[in-house]
């Protein structure tokens, strides 16, 4: 049998940090530019994601940037990291593409980055990658999620198709966090507050009187959160697999090298226990 050829790494993206916003206490924008997205390319989706690659303190990588080499050549310990972000615009004629990062102080590594990058910085990242935007042949839409997901909810809602009938479902801290979208939807705000994440969100959509028709749902957030949305929209209401983007994109006191090595393993127990017939 013939080796198969060895995985190449991807290339990745080498962007410029054109200029950062605080829209929010808890909401940071930074707006990516220049040569290095030249060749960058979205489609249609409104759940775009890219890869951002962060160096190991004190560690210098040769140049030209190369990920295989650096695999080949560095300590595991060594290699960047890599932290993912939903693509909150972009714009195929300015070159430009938006990047919103949700931040808690100290905490974490790209919140951090985000609040203190400056303009002229690389950015290097892969991507992007996505698979979710809004059905125009579906009867409803359904947007639910925490501040992880508001990037794409926004993006998603801007990109509705006219007239559709759409419940947006949106989580935060406070009135505060609140963000001005370019939609003619009404946003349902709900106000954390000292509760558990995710636990007014479960409660808003399960006393939504669902309307008539397929609905076309995304749902996206805190793992435990979407755990019980997930088992809401599947087994009490139906609602087809194909008609569901729903995924944990995070996971409380987990970080991300931890919570996406035990995602997959994750969203095959909970389809597994979701998907099984009742017992006799």
């Amino acid at each position: 049998m013939a080796e198969r050829p060895a995985r190449r790494a991807p290339k990745p993206h080498a962007a410029s940090v054109i200029r950062t916003e605080r829209l929010t206490p808890h909401m940071q924008r930074v707006v990516l530019g220049g040569d290095g997205l030249a060749d960058f390319t979205a489609g249609t989706s409104t759940d775009h994601y890219v890869k951002l690659l962060f160096g190991a303190e004190g560690v210098t990588y040769p140049e030209p940037f190369d990920m295989a080499r650096i695999r080949e050549e560095f300590p595991r310990d060594q290699w960047p990291v890599t932290r993912t972000y939903t693509v909150r615009a972009w714009d195929p004629e300015l070159r430009e593409l938006t990047l919103d990062f949700v931040i808690h102080g100290d905490e974490g590594l790209a919140g951090p980055w985000a609040t203190r990058v400056q303009a002229g910085e690389i950015v290097r990242f892969l991507g992007p990658g996505g698979a979710y935007a809004p059905d125009a042949g579906a009867d409803w839409h359904l947007l639910a999620g925490d501040e992880s997901a508001l990037p794409a909810i926004a993006a998603s809602l801007e990109a509705m198709p006219d007239g559709a009938r759409v419940h947006a479902f949106v989580e935060v801290a406070g009135p505060e966090e609140e963000q001005k979208i370019d939609s003619d939807v009404e946003v349902v705000w709900l106000h954390r507050g000292d509760r558990p994440i995710g636990e007014a969100l479960v409660e808003a959509v399960r006393g939504l009187s669902f309307p008539e028709g397929r609905v076309h749902a995304f749902v996206h957030g805190e793992a435990a959160f979407v755990k019980e949305l997930r088992r809401l929209l599947r087994v009490e209401h139906e609602v087809a697999r194909e008609d569901l983007s729903i995924s944990g994109y995070w996971r409380l006191g987990h970080n991300e090298d931890g919570w996406q090595a035990a995602k997959r393993d994750w969203n095959a127990q909970v389809e597994a226990e979701q998907e099984a017939p009742p017992a006799a």
